[in-house]
């Protein structure tokens, strides 16, 4: 009977630790479908700093390049599968994790750095920030292979379409290609907001194409940033500036956000809608979500119908990181490390305008694959919402504190420190070429 009734215990045990393990599975793989599927609304931004001018027409790549977007077919180096990324390789969702490497240039080495995003040269006394990469949780991202890509890219052409961040972009892309082949410039506009490089040994270009609504915009402002009226945007008219040229680029990432915050009276056929913030005026306030979701609806339908050949990026907007208020306010980013998820989240603003980007692209990404076009969302809020280190604060400007270490200096909390995070924008963009 004692030995029965060991046996039975025996059994009952292995039962429930079967139980147990069967358990644990279950929900080890509901965690995980969780983090593969789940949609993230993150963060929030107040206005670009930037001063603002319109800048003149490009003329047309095709005047670098004597091969045509028309001649280059991306299925021979890109899937034309317009799944999205995330069901193969989330790129999108993971942790910023130390990294004694270091960036893959310096302040030092590259010479295209603006000076207001030179944050060693104007005095940041800290370097921590600059050595942290960027993780995906379920796959591997290798680190950018500035001379494979080169190779790859060979008389092709890129341009990057949007605000002052895409000039933000693209000198952490042409700092890290440097290494490899110095660009030459080919062109800029009188401002130096639109311009374009040569890499000589490759017959590559790169262009960035000045251009922060994306749709047609009337802008008065001085180079001091002192309005004199309301900006005027013609929500169903894209911006010339980059339409001529559109089917010359091989690789475009587009991109917008910050300045649809500021007061602009909105127009369609000629005939005024409404405004946003302009209390003046005797018009209907129709809010920045609504110019937002009709000017990306139109740059998305105008990207989807259009039979491009080569790979179109949607970038998702950036959040600043502003604390203690705003940018004209006293607002300060003063960390010095990245935020782990859970402790930070988007602020309302901003959620309110991924939420538009995410919806509109959804709509966008099932037509363009019909038309054969192949578009991909580049999904970089919620990594760069993670690093609220990265950005010059008040080493903005050279030297801030030399003459005096309590003085009030304005913070930049938008744009990013180069070398920094947005150049892990960089290693994304290689998957989703590579492997994408």
């Amino acid at each position: 009977m004692k030995v029965e009734s060991k046996a039975l215990s025996y059994q009952k045990c292995n039962a429930l630790i079967l139980k147990l393990i069967a358990s644990t599975l279950a929900v080890g793989f509901a965690f995980r479908l969780f983090f593969n599927f789940s949609a993230d609304f993150p963060p929030e931004f107040p206005s670009d700093l930037e001063k603002t001018a319109v800048p003149e027409s490009l003329p047309p790549a095709a005047a670098v390049l004597p091969q045509s977007a028309a001649d280059f077919n991306v299925s021979d180096n890109v899937s034309n599968d317009l799944m999205p990324l995330q069901e193969k390789c989330d790129l999108f969702t993971g942790d910023w994790i130390p990294d004694p490497s270091g960036p893959m240039y310096t302040n030092e080495s590259c010479h295209l750095i603006e000076n207001h995003q030179n944050c060693m040269k104007n005095g940041r006394p800290d370097s921590g920030y600059l050595y942290w990469r960027w993780s995906p949780r379920n796959c591997e991202l290798p680190q950018f292979d500035a001379e494979k890509f080169l190779e790859m890219m060979k008389s092709k052409s890129w341009a990057l379409i949007g605000d002052s961040i895409s000039r933000n972009h693209v000198q952490s892309l042409l700092c890290i290609l440097s290494k490899v082949d110095k660009p030459v410039e080919v062109y800029h506009d009188k401002e130096y907001k639109s311009r374009r490089w040569h890499f000589p040994s490759y017959n590559f270009t790169v262009s960035v194409i000045w251009s922060p609504f994306l749709v047609e915009a009337a802008i008065f402002e001085d180079m001091n940033g002192v309005s004199t009226s309301e900006i005027e945007l013609h929500l169903d008219r894209l911006d010339k500036k980059w339409t001529g040229q559109y089917q010359s680029f091989d690789y475009i990432v587009f991109s917008t956000g910050k300045w649809f915050l500021k007061t602009a009276i909105y127009y369609e056929n000629n005939v005024i809608l409404g405004c946003h913030y302009c209390p003046k005026k005797n018009l209907t306030e129709l809010g920045s979500e609504f110019a937002y979701r009709k000017s990306i609806r139109s740059v998305l339908n105008f990207i989807s119908t259009s039979h491009h050949k080569g790979l179109i990026f949607f970038r998702t907007s950036t959040p600043d990181h502003f604390e203690g208020g705003e940018w004209f306010n006293g607002g300060a980013c003063n960390r010095t490390s990245p935020f782990k998820e859970g402790e930070t989240e988007l602020k309302d603003l901003h959620k309110l305008l991924r939420r538009i980007e995410i919806e509109e692209f959804e709509k966008a990404v099932t037509k363009a694959s019909e038309n054969g076009v192949n578009l991909k969302l580049l999904d970089i809020t919620q990594l760069s919402l993670l690093r609220p280190d990265g950005h010059p604060g008040p080493y903005r400007f050279l030297h801030p504190f030399a003459k005096d270490r309590n003085a009030q200096i304005l913070n930049d909390c938008l744009h990013w420190c180069l070398p920094g995070p947005i150049d892990s924008w960089n290693d994304v963009i290689m998957e989703m070429v590579v492997n994408g």
